[in-house]
């Protein structure tokens, strides 16, 4: 038999770097379509859209007070904004499911058996942060506010540009904070950290809870408290459920 390596047609390492390449291309353009058709069907009720995320905020607000516009086009740009970053949310199990076809070939099958439930929960809690957020987080910060300024005079009167960038950051602070069970089960079923390490580092966890939640959040007690606390419970919920992901050889050697 001929040993010629023109006779083995096995692609070079530079074909399959563009190969994937190609394929990461494609696979950011289908997610970004899918945002941008969710975006236009919904650009129409933008004002309403603003409306509703600045409920929160509007409802506190002492009679007579409002909010305002420092930026010549922050009127027309900031809805734009908040319905984007909507039809985002909207279209996240689209993003989520082009990642995962791009990784999938590359995972092995236990791994894969992973990927439904993870998407599923990944997205699902993403949701109840950011719901946990607006419904609780935002009226008891508000409220505190509001009734901070009272005896300082002060008319509370935010800008609705600002108002975004704090609705934003305090929406992913909280998103994130919810992915802890998901974290925890993963990093124990890949068997990237054992359990009974993570259980023993439960009061570093405890601590850096608390830590996290006074860099993101405003400053007042109420609002680090509602974001410290859930992250502790949420990790207890990750460690509880990891029990059952555990691999095997960790099984056998317990």
């Amino acid at each position: 038999m001929s040993d010629d390596p023109k006779q083995f047609n096995a692609p070079s390492s530079e074909e399959n770097f563009f190969t994937h390449l190609v394929e990461l291309r494609d696979r950011i353009i289908k997610a970004s379509a899918a945002v941008l058709i969710i975006f236009v069907s919904m650009v129409y009720w933008a004002p309403d859209i603003f409306h509703l995320l600045a409920k929160p905020m509007l409802d506190v607000l002492p009679k007579g007070s409002h909010m305002i516009v420092t930026d010549v086009t922050g009127s027309f740009f900031v809805p734009i904004k908040v319905t984007l970053m909507a039809a985002f949310v909207v279209a996240l199990p689209v993003v989520i499911y082009q990642i995962w076809a791009f990784v999938a070939p590359g995972l092995y099958q236990h791994e894969k058996k992973l990927i439904v439930p993870l998407v599923v929960s990944t997205y699902s809690l993403f949701l109840i942060g950011m719901s946990f957020a607006y419904f609780l987080v935002f009226p008891t910060v508000f409220s505190f506010m509001v009734r901070y300024n009272e005896p300082l005079g002060a008319d509370m009167s935010t800008d609705i540009d600002k108002y975004l960038s704090f609705a934003m950051t305090t929406f992913l602070a909280f998103g994130f904070t919810f992915e802890v069970p998901v974290v925890v089960v993963v990093l124990v079923r890949l068997g990237m950290v054992k359990l009974s390490k993570l259980k023993e580092i439960r009061p570093y966890v405890i601590v850096g809870a608390f830590v996290v939640s006074a860099v993101v959040t405003p400053p007042d007690i109420m609002s680090q408290l509602l974001l410290a606390i859930p992250l502790c419970i949420l990790y207890e919920l990750g460690l509880l459920i990891a029990r059952f992901y555990v691999p095997k050889q960790d099984e056998t050697a317990a």
